[in-house]
């Protein structure tokens, strides 16, 4: 564990475990590198080096005003590999993670990135526009910014619920799961989570996708509540030219908990291959 210094004065914290080839994780929103733990103590265990940071006003992180925005996101995971050396990486991003990554990609390039992992990924756009027909409405995204604004701790504790399908019946999420999602989300700082909102519904990364020309995993729930699949995983199935799409039957947006284990088989398969 760690942290760098941007070039804007932001502190980023960061975790490294491991030896090996490095997996690189970008976490989704509201969350921190702590979300990834599952992923990482299994991959270090099989003898990779496991990374994963706090993105700026998430986590540990510092919460700048600024730099608030998809580019500044990108900018500083590549100021992580920089840093840290890392070459022949394999990207892992979860919803607005994967937007980091791809962003990060169209960017700063694949010199460091020998494969990429969508999960649950915002990409391309998740806001409806007359080009993108299929999004969510503009005022799903403002009702959560409401939420957030007004009372985040409930809101959080709420959200938790779709966000793990928790609120499907015969559900078994535990307590402990909608408890870890309120606290890492409490960590962060409001102002840096009220503007992520705008981030991941609003930046266009079509154009970012077909950037992507390494082998690329696509994962993706048939029940994700967050971020529904056809404007999503489906359509950067289609926009990435190397992409395998493994489609989940019932797993909601946080499967990286709920289905850990078939989730981790399957990114270990598809580093190895």
């Amino acid at each position: 564990m760690g942290t760098i210094t941007t070039k804007d004065g932001t502190e980023l914290y960061y975790k490294d475990w491991g030896t090996g080839q490095a997996i690189v994780f970008s976490h989704g929103w509201p969350l921190n590198s702590d979300a990834w733990e599952s992923q990482m103590m299994f991959l270090s265990d099989h003898g990779y080096r496991t990374i994963a940071h706090d993105r700026r006003g998430h986590g540990r992180s510092s919460q700048p005003w600024n730099g608030n925005d998809m580019d500044t996101y990108a900018d500083d995971l590549a100021l992580l590999l920089e840093t840290l050396d890392v070459r022949d990486a394999v990207l892992v991003g979860h919803s607005t993670g994967g937007g980091e990554v791809a962003r990060y990609v169209a960017r700063h390039g694949l010199g460091r990135v020998a494969k990429v992992v969508l999960l649950g990924s915002i990409t391309p756009l998740m806001q409806k526009t007359d080009a993108n027909p299929i999004g969510l409405p503009k005022e799903v995204f403002d009702g959560i910014r409401a939420g957030v604004a007004a009372d985040r701790a409930q809101f959080f504790k709420d959200f938790a619920m779709p966000f793990y399908g928790a609120n499907r019946d015969g559900a078994t999420i535990s307590q402990g799961v909608l408890d870890m999602f309120y606290i890492l989300g409490m960590q962060g700082g409001l102002k840096n989570e009220y503007d992520c909102v705008t981030v991941f519904a609003e930046t266009d990364q079509t154009a970012d996708l077909g950037k992507i020309t390494v082998p690329t995993l696509i994962v993706h729930g048939d029940d994700d509540q967050i971020v529904p699949i056809d404007a999503s995983a489906k359509r950067s199935k289609e926009l990435i030219p190397h992409a395998i799409l493994k489609i989940y039957a019932g797993a909601p947006h946080g499967l990286g908990t709920t289905h850990a284990d078939r989730f981790n088989a399957d990114l270990l398969e598809f580093i190895k291959s």
